[in-house]
């Protein structure tokens, strides 16, 4: 079976993005709307998705912004049955192409700073980089987020940087001279679990990591790594 990753077509492909998002996001996550990224779309913006004999695995929406050359993300997802395919980085090389040819250098998202595969993705694969922490920014959620607040990191992923582009080759964003005097923030393995588990716990834990992050970047500095074996943030 051949994976197509592919601008999404018709409306009948943006109503299956649209029932990705909530297989995804789970109940009471309110999803985009398929008439909604349809013209978004038409408008300029980016709807692709990964497919497979016809199937919607993956997608990815990005729309413009007031500054020409940046995009930003707001929403990438790949179905549970398709994880561990590398689906959801395929798809952000997709629209880093996408983006480039059409003179997109900046593309902005934010995320959860204590999901850790996000930040995997975001940080180690992709060379995204992160000195704005947004606390709360959403207010209360439904879906995998309800229970906690809804705190996001805001990615600046600069298409042609040494970092994005070292990872594009494979190889890491960092040297080891500067992952060796990186600063260190740590997040759990796994929030999901923690949140299910011990939701004292898990608001405790997104307060330490808000004020140890949010205190790093007053100082300047940005997080360029992210630390697998230590579940570390890497800050220089």
């Amino acid at each position: 079976m051949t994976l197509i990753l592919r601008d999404l077509a018709g409306m009948d492909e943006f109503r299956q993005a649209e029932a990705l998002q909530r297989a995804v996001w789970g109940e009471g996550d309110k999803e985009d709307p398929a008439d909604l990224m349809m013209v978004i779309q038409a408008e300029g913006g980016l709807v692709a998705g990964a497919f497979e004999d016809g199937a919607l695995l993956g997608y990815i929406f990005g729309f413009p912004t007031v500054t020409a050359v940046v995009q930003h993300s707001h929403r990438l997802a790949v179905l549970d049955s398709a994880r561990g395919r590398g689906i959801g980085p395929r798809l952000k090389w997709y629209q880093r192409d996408w983006c480039l040819a059409r003179g997109i250098t900046l593309v902005r998202w934010t995320y959860d700073p204590l999901r850790r595969v996000n930040a995997l993705m975001n940080i180690t694969r992709l060379g995204a980089q992160v000195s704005t922490y947004l606390p709360d920014y959403y207010g209360a959620m439904e879906g995998i987020n309800k229970g906690t607040a809804s705190d996001r990191l805001l990615a600046e992923w600069r298409l042609n940087s040494d970092a994005v582009q070292a990872c594009a080759a494979g190889q890491s964003g960092l040297t080891p001279a500067q992952q060796g005097k990186a600063a260190r923030v740590e997040i759990p393995f796994d929030f999901a679990d923690l949140l299910d588990r011990d939701p004292d716990l898990a608001a405790s834990e997104r307060l330490r990591v808000r004020a140890a992050l949010q205190d790093a970047f007053a100082q300047g500095q940005v997080i360029c790594g992210f630390e697998p074996e230590t579940s570390a943030y890497l800050l220089l």
